[in-house]
């Protein structure tokens, strides 16, 4: 336990004394995000280096911590991040094509699945699959790896949004692996989560820095690896008293919200004839913004239904794999589409009134 808490303030402490001096550095280098008035909502240019701090933040504390014996493929799960990092802190400053940057996310899932053995081994008995032949669990992990990674990345569209979502996954998987004495994942967790703290600290409206891609590429590189691994431990250890069922499932109730509205967006850009990589406002936090709530409301709205959904899929985690992914996709689904029915109602009402 002590260990998790010094993780924590070790991640924490780096990240919050670093912020004041890339604003400031990004101010004296005119390094800003520039409102565009399609995709980016903000009305005032702000930094958006935060991503280099919690890259600092999270590595410094995971490195002094983590017993290299213990965790032997720790090695190439920081290669990785060093990877995630250069192309976010590169698009940060000087924006890369789309093609680019996957090259870029492709290397750091291939590093994590041939040398850092994050793969993706069964699928617990969903579709009648259990175990994942090699030959394709290993594009399964990359292509799951690579959307976690762009989904947390599509997200970050909010105030605080994307660092209390890392946070909150970040401290439910750590307490998991913590109950499960797997403590250097347990340690990678509670990093992530002293970081995004510190983060949160200046990034809650008003907002004086954005993590950035930098910052959302990592996070959501780092919680596809708790994830994975989430999947393949409780897989080793059946017998343990906290191990659970429906793991895939239970995965996916972690990762909902980034996850189904990501899906979500880019089915209704297809459908609509668009790229699914178009600007708009079809995101889940842009309805809420839209339906009234202020950057701070519709954070805690999604923070909090994260929570539920969590909640419920470890609730219900004896129920199947099958049974369980059902159930969280068809509320998560129902939930969007009566806030998508509340903001178009509201939208005509304003409409009638004003003609």
């Amino acid at each position: 336990m002590y260990d998790l808490i010094l993780a924590f303030i070790t991640a924490f402490l780096p990240c919050y004394i670093l912020i004041p001096p890339i604003i400031n550095l990004a101010k004296a280098k005119h390094l800003y995000d520039v409102p565009d008035g399609k995709r980016k909502i903000h009305t005032e240019i702000i930094p958006s280096l935060g991503g280099i701090a919690i890259f600092t933040g999270i590595v410094f504390s995971v490195i002094f911590w983590t017993p290299f014996n213990v965790l032997a493929e720790l090695q190439y799960m920081l290669a990785s991040f060093i990877v995630i990092a250069l192309i976010g802190i590169k698009d940060d400053l000087l924006p890369m094509s789309p093609r680019t940057k996957l090259i870029g996310e492709l290397m750091a899932a291939g590093i994590l699945v041939f040398k850092g053995n994050v793969i993706i081994n069964s699928l617990y008995g969903f579709c009648g699959i259990q175990e994942i032949p090699y030959i394709i669990a290993v594009p399964l992990t990359i292509f799951t790896i690579i959307v976690i990674i762009n989904a947390f990345n599509l997200i970050d569209g909010i105030n605080g949004l994307s660092g209390s979502i890392s946070l909150i996954i970040a401290v439910v998987l750590g307490s998991w692996y913590f109950l499960m004495d797997k403590s250097s994942f347990a340690i990678l967790a509670f990093a992530v989560a002293g970081a995004t703290t510190a983060f949160l600290k200046y990034n809650f409206t008003p907002a004086k820095i954005f993590m950035g891609d930098t910052g959302a590429l990592l996070l959501g590189l780092i919680c596809s690896i708790l994830v994975i691994k989430f999947m393949e431990i409780n897989r080793l250890y059946p017998n343990n008293v906290y191990s659970i069922k429906s793991a895939p499932a239970i995965a996916v109730g972690i990762l909902i919200f980034p996850l189904f509205d990501t899906a979500r967006v880019f089915a209704m850009r297809i459908w609509r004839g668009r790229s699914p990589f178009s600007a708009d406002r079809l995101h889940i936090h842009h309805l809420l913004l839209d339906f009234g709530f202020t950057h701070l409301q519709a954070t805690s709205v999604l923070a909090i239904t994260t929570l539920f959904f969590i909640g419920l899929a470890f609730w219900l985690h004896q129920i199947g794999t099958f049974q369980l992914l059902a159930v969280i996709i068809a509320i998560a689904f129902l939930a969007s589409l009566c806030l998508q029915k509340l903001v178009e109602r509201k939208k005509q009402r304003v409409l009638q009134s004003i003609n």
